[in-house]
């Protein structure tokens, strides 16, 4: 062989050497990427050539799967009830891909797990297609649907958050206004558009605010701010009175606080009182007091300041609740009331709620109570845990007797069950630089107790932008009190 012949086959040799190891190295060590990769649309074929799981309520299934033609996705999915269900199981469609419960447990649902490799092994012998798992919720449906029809039936921007104080379990997660997802299940042009009108909705119809949306608390928060003014040894006699003036000279400012109660009634309130007519005064002394290190240090013990709960609500993914670092006396104090720099998701005032009525204790939220393979065996099942101790059962009870002193007798009394032990606080936050054209936002947070044990916290925020109603009208207690006694009567059995 010449020279040339010699090198042009060494060269050839090098280039079949180079192609043998790149195939190889796509085929073993890049597999996995390219099998899971999310423009592989093998990868979606599969998840739709069979019928998926289901996410299941109270033991009855909120999903299926439907048999269609014409294409090369087998099954598309369908939703029962899906705008009401859709802020807990999301969507999983063969277009536009998957969110929430649909997407975290996706391999459960379209029977790939690796958990099933056995199962799917004995089916290719027997000839049997795959079979998927089920994911078990722990939602409340009559809770769910109580949060819904109020939200809808006030024509509201808003959100529901119902919890188990004693485990975490969540009963009740509502967004609206909502969609339904089964509405672009299908990859046809139109199912298409009807996603890209809802990504272009101004009402934000695919936003989940009970987990991904955050909102100045208002005075909901002052149920924090008692804690942490007992807890830091501000307050010892909530029944004392106290030398906050109203109206309320913020610190370093000329500016003066006054509260809708009027400063007759809040003129050096004991804070039991404060908390019954909602008095500014009182928690903004009471912040600046603690000092902005002590008031971050209790929110962050009830989830504040945490980047998402990945942990802690491993479920689904929530945005941070934020208690600013380094606030000067100014903005510490408005934090008292809820305002200022302080944001919060509804999730995050759920959690308060609870860990105050069950004694100072924050169980870990979670939302899937178990997840069940295709034989109906039990894969994993999930066992409360505590969060932390926000605070001590001391401060806790008597954060309890100011609000169900606030229900008895105060602007909570709309959340009222007879026979039941009931403790709430009202919430008009303010937004915006220009409070004066901004509309508030109205929360409601309070806790319900049965005398076998039994309770439930709630959570209720409504944006009132769209709704036609007048800004004197907007108050938490009018809007989302009958709410939130609707939801808790629907978990207690009342």
């Amino acid at each position: 062989m010449n020279r040339p012949l010699r090198h042009i086959a060494i060269f050839c040799g090098l280039l079949m050497l180079a192609l043998l190891v790149r195939a190889n190295w796509v085929q073993y060590a890049q597999r996995e990427e390219l099998a899971t990769h999310e423009h592989n649309r093998r990868v979606k074929i599969t998840q739709f050539a069979t019928p998926r799981g289901d996410i299941i309520v109270d033991g009855k299934a909120i999903t299926g799967s439907k048999a269609v033609d014409g294409t090369d996705f087998k099954y598309q999915r369908t939703f029962k009830q899906g705008a009401m269900y859709a802020p807990v199981t999301g969507y999983a469609s063969q277009a536009q891909g998957m969110s929430l419960l649909e997407n975290t447990y996706d391999s459960i649902l379209s029977g790939q797990d690796e958990r099933f490799a056995f199962q799917q092994a004995k089916d290719m012998l027997t000839g049997e297609k795959r079979r998927a798992g089920d994911v078990i919720t722990t939602i409340d449906p009559k809770a769910q649907e109580a949060a819904y029809k109020g939200l809808t039936e006030l024509d509201a921007r808003g959100a529901v958050v119902a919890l188990d104080p004693a485990t975490g379990k969540v009963l009740a997660l509502v967004s609206t206004p909502s969609y339904d997802p089964s509405a672009f299940a299908g990859n046809s042009f139109k199912e298409g558009d009807k996603f890209q009108a809802l990504v272009d909705d101004k009402g934000k119809p695919l936003a989940n605010r009970p987990l991904r949306e955050t909102f100045p608390p208002g005075s909901t928060f002052k149920i924090l701010t008692a804690a942490a003014a007992l807890e830091h040894g501000v307050v010892t006699d909530v029944d004392a009175k106290t030398d906050a003036v109203s109206p309320y000279p913020l610190p370093l400012s000329s500016s003066k606080i006054s509260s809708e109660a009027g400063d007759a009634t809040c003129n050096k309130a004991s804070m039991k009182t404060a908390m019954q007519f909602s008095c500014n005064n009182v928690f903004l002394d009471a912040a600046v007091k603690v000092g902005d290190k002590g008031m971050r240090e209790t929110a962050e013990k009830f989830g504040f300041n945490a980047d998402v709960y990945s942990e802690d609500f491993g479920d689904m993914l929530a945005s941070k609740s934020l208690y600013p670092e380094k606030l000067d006396k100014p903005g510490t104090a408005l934090t008292g009331m809820g305002q200022g720099s302080l944001t919060s998701t509804p999730m995050q005032m759920a959690m308060i709620t609870a860990a105050l009525a069950n004694d100072g204790k924050l169980m870990q939220p979670y939302i899937v109570d178990k997840l069940q393979g295709p034989d109906l065996s039990v894969l994993e099942e999930h066992e409360p845990q505590l969060k932390s101790q926000a605070v001590s059962e001391e401060t806790a009870k008597k954060v309890q007797e100011m609000m169900e002193f606030t229900a008895t007798d105060g602007s909570a009394k709309r959340a009222l069950i007879d026979g039941v032990t009931v403790g709430g606080k009202t919430g008009t936050a303010q937004r915006g630089d220009d409070v004066s054209k901004e509309v508030p936002y109205g929360w409601f947070v309070s806790y319900g107790k049965k005398s076998d044990g039994k309770s439930v916290a709630v959570a209720v925020f409504i944006d009132p932008t769209a709704m036609d109603i007048s800004r004197s009208d907007i108050s938490g207690g009018g809007l989302g009190g009958p709410i939130a006694k609707d939801v808790m009567k629907a978990v207690l059995g009342k």
